[in-house]
């Protein structure tokens, strides 16, 4: 008597004996499969990166919208379609700088020379860059990472900044600066940084205010969900790939 099992099915013998329709429904629900467990197993990696980046309340209510350079900016006072507060609290002891002034210019260096900025850099420098009237403006990681970001220098053709104190950066988004009017998508963005000399740590913030400057903006309705939680992972990565550059 043979004794001797039959050699296992392998899955793909197995797709193979399948009817032609049915053939391509495994092969859809497979690869579908594989594609979802892949972005759950990297939204679980981004989040253990992130972990130490959260998001404060942050609405109209706060003073920042009443401060002359978001009043100037929105003067018809009309609603965001987005806004958030990101944060990030670090001992200064791991840090290579602790005098305000430089950290928060090293910290705006960092967002926009770092890893997180890379794939928007470069597909601005692409189709901008060779543009009339964008020359002088700051487009590769190098000057990137050594600018001063002093009040009217641009980024890529989509940041500008309009304010540059000690303790925080603005710049105008969503649209060149060459375009001086109100704009339908147009916002302010904020690289801060506040120091706690008791607690001897520094938290790093990035604000993003997007709004609809144009008389149309009155009744703007805010960004569906989907769009602001991709916004805030975005921000996530801004903040993680700009602070890293910090630590010693």
């Amino acid at each position: 008597m043979n004794t001797i099992a039959p050699a296992p099915t392998t899955a793909t013998q197995a797709i193979k004996r399948l009817p032609p329709h049915k053939r391509i429904f495994a092969i859809t629900l497979g690869l579908t499969g594989a594609a979802a467990c892949n972005l759950f197993l990297g939204y679980q990696l981004f989040s253990l990166y992130s972990r130490n980046t959260t998001f404060l309340p942050y609405d109209t209510s706060s003073p920042d919208l009443a401060t002359p350079v978001f009043k100037s900016h929105n003067k018809l006072n009309n609603p965001p379609v987005c806004i958030d507060h990101a944060v990030k609290t670090i001992p200064l002891a791991k840090l290579k700088e602790n005098d305000l002034g430089r950290l928060t210019t090293d910290f705006c260096r960092g967002v926009w020379s770092g890893v997180g900025y890379a794939v928007q850099r470069k597909i601005l420098e692409r189709k901008y860059k060779g543009l009339e009237g964008r020359e002088g403006m700051l487009w590769g990681r190098k000057e990137l990472g050594e600018a001063e970001y002093k009040v009217g220098e641009v980024v890529t053709d989509h940041f500008e900044v309009v304010e540059h104190t000690d303790d925080k950066v603005i710049v105008r988004c969503g649209d060149s600066p060459l375009n001086k009017a109100p704009r339908p998508s147009d916002g302010l963005f904020a690289m801060e940084v506040t120091k706690d000399d008791e607690a001897q740590t520094a938290t790093f913030h990035l604000k993003s205010v997007f709004v609809d400057t144009t008389p149309d903006g009155q009744t703007a309705e805010p960004l569906p969900g989907y769009m602001q939680f991709l916004h805030r992972l975005y921000t996530k990565l801004w903040m993680e790939s700009a602070t890293r550059k910090l630590l010693k």
